[in-house]
């Protein structure tokens, strides 16, 4: 098992209740809890982030998520297990998160998102996509560990 590298939390208290508070708000968006842990779940995939991944993958089964749904993330397109606003969602995660290389026009994703989505529940998103990727980068340069514990 991996050690942290520093104990970042303690160094940067601030930075880190800072962070944490910007997560709080997120979560209180009214984009609803599954959909919110799906795209945080999906951008951890996408950037490798084992701590991360396991915490969504666990707050997911807490908000009574199906296993099928959460190990058929990756391949989300491929199947019909997920709505038309997750699918929206996902796929501007996905945008949002994988940024290079894909400087070109974001306008379809734009648009199916703005299909399913209020002004107002796109910034919120946006937010959410925005903070998982920063948690993401600490928690994989600072070697955050998963512990390995039963999950439901």
């Amino acid at each position: 098992m991996n050690q942290p590298r520093l104990p970042w939390t303690d160094i940067a208290p601030k930075t880190y209740q800072a962070m944490a508070g910007v997560s709080a708000t997120t979560a209180k968006s009214s984009l609803g809890p599954v959909l919110m842990e799906l795209v945080q779940a999906r951008v951890s995939q996408l950037n490798g982030c084992a701590f991360c991944l396991d915490m969504h993958a666990r707050d997911l089964r807490r908000h009574g998520e199906t296993w099928q749904r959460i190990n058929s993330l990756p391949t989300w397109r491929e199947t019909g297990l997920y709505s038309q606003r997750e699918r929206a969602a996902l796929g501007w995660a996905e945008t949002m998160t994988q940024l290079v290389g894909h400087h070109g026009s974001r306008d379809a994703e734009f648009e199916a998102l703005k299909a399913q989505f209020s002004d107002q529940e796109v910034v919120e998103l946006c937010w959410t996509i925005a903070q998982i990727n920063a948690w993401n980068r600490m928690a994989i340069g600072m070697q955050a560990p998963v512990i390995e514990k039963p999950i439901a």
